[in-house]
């Protein structure tokens, strides 16, 4: 019975003897586990790329990786931004499609009739065609009395300080001292006899001292304001605008403006 109490208490000693031996093996797993964690944490962010410090390409900048040392590409030729696919020449430049030909005979809707003279106004209509062949002489939609009210609106906000609210060029900027060259009447035979796509190529593009308005003015607003000056020569001549109605297309409502960035 001693011998036995005296294995049993070896076998005890054993055992405690053991216990520091497993504690150091548990401490030493629990080590390389938190090491390779923490590695694994470095791997994963050394490998992160925030937009800040993702490769890019700054505008204006040169860049290495292209032959030419530009950061910025130049548009693939034939790109057209997305609202700026002007199909229709003559709503966006006042000139006749060539494709297509011109559907309205010479002045019909572009030079008002001075009635005096048949065969003198069709010498003036033939003579302002010969002069601008290229100006179309038919508004591209229809002119209703909304068209006529918001035209008369942009020509008083950018027509009228030059050209006088009648369109006689005798506006304010005329008044207070800017002589030459002189706004341009409206109302001299030149004009009155002009094609109508003539007056959007001047608002578009500038004539003389005029500037170009194409920045500010969109290109319904230009035939808006083409439009009002048309009634506004006839009312120069007596002739109610009423009268041209069989020469403009018929029309119940003013037509949507088109798309386009820049018009």
């Amino acid at each position: 019975m001693l011998k036995c109490e005296r294995q049993t208490a070896d076998g005890r000693r054993q055992t405690a003897g053991e216990r520091p031996a497993r504690l150091k093996a548990t401490c030493l797993r629990r080590s390389v586990s938190c090491l390779l964690l923490s590695a694994s944490c470095l791997l994963v962010t050394g490998c992160r790329r925030d937009m800040q410090d993702q490769p890019k390409a700054k505008p204006y900048r040169s860049s290495s990786f292209f032959k030419d040392g530009l950061s910025s590409r130049p548009l693939v030729e034939g790109t057209v931004p997305r609202g700026w696919l002007r199909a229709d020449t003559e709503f966006f430049t006042g000139k006749k499609n060539r494709t297509q030909g011109s559907t309205a005979p010479t002045g019909a809707q572009g030079a008002p009739s001075s009635g005096t003279n048949t065969s003198g106004t069709t010498t003036a209509s033939q003579t302002a065609a010969a002069a601008y062949p290229d100006d179309t002489d038919k508004f591209p939609f229809a002119i209703t009395p909304d068209v006529l009210v918001r035209g008369r609106e942009r020509f008083q906000i950018f027509c009228s300080v030059c050209h006088g609210m009648t369109g006689n060029g005798d506006g304010m900027v005329f008044r207070r001292g800017f002589r030459l060259p002189a706004p341009a009447s409206f109302h001299q035979e030149r004009l009155r006899q002009a094609p109508v796509g003539h007056f959007f190529d001047v608002v578009t593009n500038g004539w003389g001292a005029m500037p170009s308005y194409a920045s500010q003015i969109p290109a319904q607003d230009r035939w808006a304001i083409i439009a009002y000056i048309r009634a506004l020569q006839l009312s120069q001549q007596g002739v109610s605008p009423s009268a041209t109605q069989s020469s403009t297309p018929a029309a119940t409502a003013t037509p949507a403006a088109k798309s386009g960035g820049k018009q």
